[in-house]
C-alpha cells in the first residue's frame, strides 16, 4: 500500500512522491478484503466472476496531505509533494464501474456477479481470423485499434500506444506473431493458428 511509503518519506522528511495530482485508487482493510472474498467463495458454483463493491475512491494527493498534517506538518511547506508522472500503463482511475457492466447482485450487498456475454463460437473465430492482418502488419496502433473494435471496452492511451510503436519501429524490432501464446478459458495453450 502507498500509505506505508508515504510514512516513510514523512519520517525522512519528504519529499512524498504522487504520480499525478488526479491519481485515485479504492482502499479497503485487510480484514474486509478477505471476508468478501471469502463469501465470494461460498457463493460460487464454478466460473463466476466476483465484482466486489470498494467504495469510493480516495486521492491520493489528498491522502497525502492528510498524513502529513496528522503528523502534525503542513503539507508543501514543512513536507514538499512532488509529482512524478504516471508510469507506463499506469491509470489514473481504476475502472471499476458496477453501473456499465452486466452484472447481477447477490445475497451481499458488496458483492456482484458478472453475467457472461452471449457470444456466438462461429463468429468469435471469424472475429480472431480477422485479427490475423493486424498481428501481420507489427503495427502497434493497428494492432490496438482492431482490438478495440471487438471490444468496445478495451481502453488504452494512443500517445503511449505510438511512442511504443515509434520506439519498434526506429529499433527495427517487430513483433513475431508467431510466437503469440493463445489461452482458452481452461487455461490451456491452443494453437492459434
Amino acid at each position: 500500500s502507498v500509505v506505508p511509503t508515504f510514512q516513510k518519506q514523512i519520517e525522512h522528511g519528504g519529499p512524498v512522491t504522487v504520480t499525478h495530482p488526479d491519481m485515485r485508487r479504492y482502499f479497503m482493510t485487510i480484514p474486509e478484503a478477505v471476508q468478501l472474498v471469502l463469501e465470494a467463495g461460498a457463493m460460487a458454483k464454478g466460473g463466476e466472476i466476483f465484482v466486489l463493491d470498494m467504495g469510493e475512491p480516495v486521492k491520493i494527493y489528498d491522502l497525502a496531505c492528510d498524513l502529513i498534517k496528522l503528523s502534525g506538518l503542513q503539507p508543501n511547506v514543512d513536507i514538499k509533494i512532488e509529482f512524478t508522472g504516471l508510469r507506463p500503463g499506469e491509470k489514473l482511475f481504476e475502472e471499476i464501474s458496477l453501473k456499465d457492466e452486466n452484472v447481477t447482485k447477490t445475497s451481499n450487498a458488496k458483492i456482484f456477479v458478472m453475467k457472461p456475454l452471449d457470444y456466438d463460437q462461429s463468429e468469435l473465430a471469424v472475429d480472431i481470423k480477422n485479427l490475423q492482418s493486424p498481428l501481420d502488419s507489427g503495427n502497434i496502433c493497428t494492432m490496438f485499434n482492431a482490438v478495440r473494435k471487438l471490444v468496445p471496452t478495451f481502453k488504452h492511451d494512443d500517445a503511449e500506444i505510438s511512442d511504443i510503436n515509434g520506439h519498434i519501429e526506429n529499433t527495427d524490432d517487430k513483433i513475431d506473431t508467431q510466437k503469440l501464446d493463445v489461452i482458452n478459458d481452461r487455461g490451456e495453450q491452443v494453437d492459434a493458428q
